[in-house]
């Protein structure tokens, strides 16, 4: 299937501290979900539910301000809109804990471990744009395989709030299963040393680099 273009008022960016007051705007008073602020897979379920709401917001912020940026913003219309976590693998121990999710060996992975898109900027491709600007980044950065954790739709009904994604999508970006402990829940791998950085001529833009530096590449997908 071809990818849907993103629209050209799309634009993705690392999380720098500077950009944290976009963050904030972007997950609202809930942090995005139950209180979350993107702690879930870095804490143990005691130190995350202790933590839930203001606990988890500051934490969140004291890993932004330590970097090196912990996941990508999406922009539309200028406005913060979506959000993806994409890191190292071994910067989230819940994986690990997950008897779902634990490692399929020992190849060195960087993971994109959770997605927000606010309500009303659903349905504009910002989730491809995350991933496409996920496999950019982690690549710049160092990374040979980029790993993900998304719900199969097709084998059974998702819940209402999917925070890890939708596999379809992923396979339309290039991410292969590589393992599947329970059909609804396969792990993916995308291969970074044979990824091809999209064209000039696409829609949308991605600030990434190294730490999240200046260089801006066009994003093609949905």
């Amino acid at each position: 299937m071809r990818p849907v273009a993103v629209p050209g008022d799309v634009h993705v960016a690392p999380l720098t501290p500077a950009r944290w007051a976009d963050l904030e705007a972007l997950f609202g008073p809930g942090g995005a979900c139950g209180g979350c602020w993107c702690m879930w897979w870095r804490r143990t379920r005691r130190e995350f539910e202790a933590a839930k709401g203001d606990g988890n917001r500051r934490a969140f912020k004291a890993v932004v301000r330590a970097g090196p940026p912990p996941g990508l913003i999406a922009y539309r219309g200028g406005a913060p809109a979506g959000w993806c976590q994409v890191t190292p693998r071994e910067v989230l121990p819940g994986l690990d804990r997950s008897p779902l999710l634990r490692r399929v060996d020992d190849v060195p992975v960087w993971a994109i471990s959770c997605f927000f898109v606010k309500a009303d900027h659903r349905g504009y491709g910002l989730t491809g744009a995350l991933i496409a600007a996920a496999k950019a980044f982690a690549r710049d950065n160092g990374a040979k395989v980029l790993e993900a954790y998304p719900w199969d739709a097709r084998v059974r009904k998702s819940p209402s709030t999917i925070f890890t994604g939708w596999a379809a999508t992923f396979a339309r970006h290039g991410f292969r299963v590589v393992a599947r402990r329970v059909s609804r829940r396969p792990i993916m791998r995308c291969a970074l040393d044979t990824f091809a950085p999209p064209e000039d001529g696409g829609k949308g833009t991605h600030e990434g680099g190294p730490a999240g530096g200046a260089l801006r590449r066009p994003l093609r997908g949905s």
